[in-house]
């Protein structure tokens, strides 16, 4: 009879060796270290969990804990604060776990070497008090339960520590996390298990691996933005690659410069929930396109997940209902302000909380449709307005009586109506990421201006290649400006996380 039998309490822990906390100076051998003991504890689990499946009889329970790193100050002085981030607010111990460490290798020597640099003390690295579970240290692509016929008496959770909903949320990012007395204080808005989280869900909805996505992303409501894109990169890749590295589809299917075919990948029978495509570029400055596909939901999931990648800046790009009676089709709207009754935010930021226009994202898209359009100034008024557009969760809302949404509408100025723009903005300015919106007007429902199949088709062909090229080349500018310049501090709260 070959049964397992249940582990009797008290629960045996069976641990990796013990690790030693090491102080570090430097960014770069602090973040080797993190990078050194992530996968030796991962590495323990997964040899754990191998030799179980395999028939290896049951000691105990296996356990390793995420990588840790923290500084401790004493002063109160002044640092250098034209970054947003980089530095903490008052003495004190700072931690915060890590994930994938290898990932955001760049990430962390840069937010390292701020902090050292800004308050002249070493870094610590040690293990937490986390525990990493099971499903997360194997990474993407692995089916742990389909790998574990060799435990079907025994409930992976009771060998191994598996992810913790109740403890991964967003309560540092919403400025709702308070510690306890005698605990350190965040150092990061995100845990490791929240990011391991992210990174998960991200290679689900998308069908990319996490380390292709780029620092400057854009979000589009509709594939023919990404036929579009797909059709740049492309050309791109065939002609050299112009500053990029590789061009990566759905699969991970790769095009490298210099080549008009993919090398590497497999190609997806079917495409997933929000597909993104990445447009590489040496230290993740390149461009991820993602089609988030309708609605406020999928926009909040998408912005959720890629904002633990921590990117530069992400932009909307889409169509929208105009509601002014002096809009065209194919007119362009800059948003400068947002009217948000999408409502999926409303328990992480209120209503009342103020999603400001930030001046340099809008600069820089005012900037790229004058350069891309050919109109200046004065001149540019006749295809772009500037003012508030409004988000719901109603894609039928003309359907109901429309006194009361049309009188809201009006109150707000609102000019343009769409589903996604407010939710991206407003996660934008929850997660502390630079944001715009540039929408192109597809039709106006208050004014009897529907587009028919044969219009729509002529508008998509003419309208969606320049609009694209502007999100473009708004992303190219702002890449190019100083990090101190992008990440303004008015996306920060009165106490921040030092990391960016």
């Amino acid at each position: 009879m070959n049964k397992r039998i249940h582990i009797p309490s008290p629960v045996n822990f069976i641990l990796p060796e013990s690790y030693e906390p090491r102080v570090f100076s430097e960014a770069e051998p602090a973040v080797a270290a993190l990078i050194e003991l992530y996968e030796r504890n991962t590495a323990f689990l997964i040899d754990a969990f191998s030799g179980l499946a395999k028939g290896a009889p049951i000691a105990g329970r296996y356990r390793a804990f995420y990588p840790q790193v923290g500084i401790e100050t004493t002063s109160f002085g002044h640092v250098d604060s034209r970054l947003s981030y980089g530095h903490v607010t008052s003495p004190g111990l700072y931690t915060t776990t890590v994930t994938k460490p290898q990932l955001f290798r760049h990430y962390l020597v840069e937010q390292l070497n701020l902090l050292m640099r800004n308050h002249q003390v070493p870094v610590v690295v040690s293990e937490s008090e986390t525990p990493i579970p099971l499903h997360f240290a194997f990474g993407e692509g692995a089916h742990v339960e389909a790998a574990a016929s060799g435990l079907v008496d025994m409930p992976l959770r009771d060998l191994f520590d598996t992810p913790d909903l109740t403890t991964t949320d967003d309560e540092i990012a919403n400025g709702e996390y308070e510690p306890r007395p005698g605990e350190p204080h965040p150092l990061a808005a995100f845990t490791a298990q929240r990011i391991d989280y992210s990174l998960a869900r991200l290679s689900h909805y998308t069908a990319t691996s996490a380390t292709h996505f780029q620092n400057f992303v854009l979000f589009t409501n509709y594939q023919f933005y990404i036929d579009e894109f797909c059709a740049y990169a492309r050309k791109l890749m065939a002609e050299g690659g112009g500053g990029y590295t590789a061009f990566v589809e759905p699969g991970n299917v790769i095009t490298l410069p210099g080549h008009s075919e993919p090398e590497g990948g497999v190609s997806v029978g079917r495409l997933p929930q929000m597909p993104a495509y990445h447009l590489k570029m040496k230290g993740h400055a390149g461009i991820t396109m993602v089609n988030i596909g309708v609605g406020p939901s999928n926009a909040k999931t998408i912005t959720d997940h890629i904002a633990v990648l921590r990117p530069h800046a992400w932009l909307m790009l889409g169509h929208c209902a105009g509601l002014r009676n002096s809009q065209r089709l194919g007119d362009y709207v800059l948003a400068h302000a947002y009217m948000r009754e999408d409502h999926v935010l409303d328990d992480d930021l209120p209503v009342w909380v103020p999603i400001p226009a930030l001046a340099e994202v809008q600069l820089a898209l005012e900037d790229a449709v004058e350069e891309i359009t050919g109109y200046e100034g004065f001149e540019l008024k006749r295809i772009m307005r500037t003012g508030t557009v409004a988000t719901i969760d109603n894609r039928n809302w003309e359907l109901r009586d429309q006194r009361g949404p049309v009188k809201r509408l009006s109150q707000a100025r609102a000019i343009a109506l769409d589903m996604e723009s407010a939710t991206i903005a407003a996660n934008g300015f929850r997660f502390r990421v630079p944001y715009g919106t540039l929408l192109c007007v597809s039709d106006k429902p208050l004014h009897g201006e529907l587009k028919l199949p044969g219009m729509a088709t002529a508008f998509y062909k003419t309208q969606v290649r320049q609009h694209l090229q502007i999100g473009i080349r708004a992303l190219q500018k702002l890449g190019a400006m100083p990090k101190e310049t992008l990440h303004s501090r008015k996306l920060r709260s009165f106490f921040e996380t030092a990391f960016q």
